[in-house]
This record gives structure tokens, sequence and C-alpha cells, in this order.
């Protein structure tokens, strides 16, 4: 898995690209949480559930499935008042399912249950380039950890940066083009 640091990055840039500017701190807070929620799954460990379980690291939770159901929640319980509910949903939904997705692009691991809960298979993509992270604050301090960490850089925060930076350039475009 990308680190819960990248996985974080990943929400928040999607929300500074996409989101309207101004939003509130439990919008950020929200997707902050929907992106790394679902490793949250490592705590089974400590239950005695292994890794390929259903419950286990990289399973139900990190579903398109358990993203869906997480953003119904999150628009319900915070959201359903709003005009366009449906925009948060599309987008808390997105936020939870990258985690899954951005997993299934790492080196190691058992994969990822994508068709979680209709299916328990593990999956990756063919193509792997993000070091997988090492579980854990011990192991993610060494060098395993630093090349992982690297590896994100590349990977994933250096793409994040620039979807940001096209986004708010072409916010600015659009709107000086709208004004006119």
């Amino acid at each position: 898995m990308p680190s819960i640091i990248t996985h974080s990055l990943v929400g928040i840039a999607a929300g500074k690209a996409f989101a309207p500017k101004g939003m509130p701190r439990r919008f950020w807070d929200l997707t902050i949480i929907c992106a790394i929620l679902p490793d949250l799954d490592v705590i089974f460990f400590r239950f005695g559930v292994e890794y390929g379980h259903f419950l286990g690291h990289r399973g139900f939770f990190h579903s398109p499935f358990f993203a869906l159901l997480l953003a119904i929640s999150i628009v319900l319980i915070f959201y359903r008042t709003e005009r366009r509910w449906w925009a948060y949903l599309i987008y808390f939904f997105l936020i939870t399912a990258a985690n899954g997705i951005l997993d299934a692009f790492t080196n190691g691991g058992l994969g990822v249950a994508l068709l979680s809960p209709f299916s328990n298979k593990r999956y990756f993509f063919p193509w792997r380039p993000i070091v997988v992270s090492p579980i854990g604050a011990r192991w993610f301090f060494t060098r395993w950890g630093l090349r992982a960490l690297m590896s994100e850089v590349i990977w994933v925060w250096i793409p994040a940066f620039f979807v940001v930076l096209v986004a708010r350039v072409g916010r600015n475009y659009w709107g000086r083009f709208r004004r006119t």
C-alpha cells in the first residue's frame, strides 16, 4: 500500500483540484478520513484476522462497494440538505475508492479485493510501479520505508501536484473567459 501520508495527499490534492474554494474544515477532515479509512483494516491483524480474509488488509474496506457505502453515509449525515448532495457523493466515493486503486499499483501484498463483497479475489494492475509501504511505524523509518516514500513521491505526489496545478490554471483561465 502507499503510506497514509500519500493517501491523505491524494485526497487533499483532489479537493484542491476539484472542490470550490473556501470549503469548510469539516470537508477537509472528511476528505482525509475517506482517503485513509480503508487502511484501518490493518487493525484486524491484532485480532487474528489473516491478510487474505474478507476483513483482512486490502479486503472489503478497499472495495468500491465500501467506498460507495461510506460516501452515502457521509452525504446522509453531513450533506443531505445540500442542493448538490450528489457532487459530494461522487467526490467522497472517489476519494475512498482511490485507496484501493492506488494499492493495486503497488508491488507487494496479496492484491486488492476490488470486487468485494461479491468476490474476495485479490487483484493488482499489470503495471505496479509503486513500492509497497511497510505496515507499522517501526518499519516505516527504515531503508524500505524511505524507498517506498521516494517511489510515492515520483509516482503519486508529483502527478498529484500537476493535476492541482492544471486544475487551478484551468479555473483561472475559465473564470477570465466567462467574465469577458
